[in-house]
């Protein structure tokens, strides 16, 4: 029974994370867009990225390639609430700690970690994936403007995949998982962490201050804001540095072919900052800040919802 009990809550916490993690990833699709395509030789920033693919595109530019990022969403968020809960159940059970007891804050941030790191082996790939995409895809726009249009069009997410298997090998598909599991395994200390003292703070007045069915959708939005924000300031430099090597092919940042398989993650650190400073290490993470706050607040309050709700 205890194991049926267990693989019933997994199979809920895939299905609510899941569809969190869809309908989030449409608002910020637009801003997650720019991410990757805000470097200087192209553009002036974020809002120069922006008005570009506005005027060349229109709105539905903004959505170009929406589906690898929303299965990517689908996946990290299905995974994290997956193994956060299980991760749960292992420290109860490794430190006896009775089911009917709180685990502290720490214990709390220790599966988040674990969470993190396990989504990152999932997530990696994916990425990678979509930021290929995303770059070929607005390179491909700016040809078509060219006065010799190419004939071919921006390779599809199956193309891609195909195309990197090809030119790296399976081994490839990983390229920037430290970036990854860095961003990941810290981001989602601080992503749980701050979601769960902030529910906690809220509902310290109450009969059960564990009990999230209690909080309020403003509080669920307050709490899931603050760590969207919480897990983007901690941990943006690693994804800034794994988002440059995912993309120095596209960009043309390397020599050769596979320039990039070349490179390592803090070597490719090392460049960026060299090249431009802390400043470089950051750029871009006001843009990521407006869409993550939004995105990591209709997280928590759908997957709360769907959570007392089935």
């Amino acid at each position: 029974m205890h194991s049926d009990g267990e693989s019933a809550s997994a199979v809920r916490d895939v299905a609510f994370g899941s569809s969190a993690g869809m309908i989030a990833k449409v608002f910020e699709h637009p801003f997650d867009l720019i991410k990757p395509l805000d470097r200087p030789a192209r553009f002036l920033g974020p809002v120069d990225c922006f008005k570009q693919t506005l005027a060349g595109e229109g709105f539905l530019g903004l959505y170009r390639g929406l589906s690898m990022p929303v299965i990517g969403s689908m996946v990290e968020n299905a995974t994290l609430f997956v193994v956060y809960n299980q991760a749960q159940d292992f420290i109860r059970s490794f430190s006896a700690i009775p089911r009917d007891s709180s685990l502290t804050l720490t214990h709390l941030g220790v599966a988040g970690g674990i969470a993190g790191g396990v989504t990152s082996f999932v997530l990696t790939p994916i990425e990678f994936i979509k930021c290929r995409m995303q770059v070929q895809m607005l390179s491909h726009m700016a040809s078509a403007q060219s006065p010799h249009p190419p004939v071919t069009k921006a390779p599809g997410a199956v193309g891609m995949f195909l195309d990197t298997l090809r030119t790296r090998g399976v081994k490839g598909l990983w390229l920037g998982q430290t970036g990854t599991f860095i961003r990941e395994a810290g981001g989602s200390v601080a992503w749980f962490g701050a979601y769960e003292c902030l529910s906690r703070a809220f509902l310290k007045n109450t009969s059960n201050p564990t009990d999230k069915s209690q909080l309020k959708t403003w509080q669920l939005i307050v709490a899931g804001a603050v760590a969207g924000v919480s897990y983007n300031v901690i941990c943006f430099p690693a994804d800034s540095v794994k988002s440059a090597l995912q993309t120095s092919d596209e960009l043309g940042s390397t020599s050769g072919a596979n320039g990039a398989a070349k490179k390592r993650f803090f070597q490719t650190g090392m460049d960026i900052y060299r090249s431009r400073g802390f400043a470089g290490l950051y750029a871009g993470m006001g843009v990521t800040i407006a869409r993550s706050a939004p995105s990591s607040a209709m997280i928590f309050t759908i997957y709360e919802f769907l959570n007392q709700t089935f």
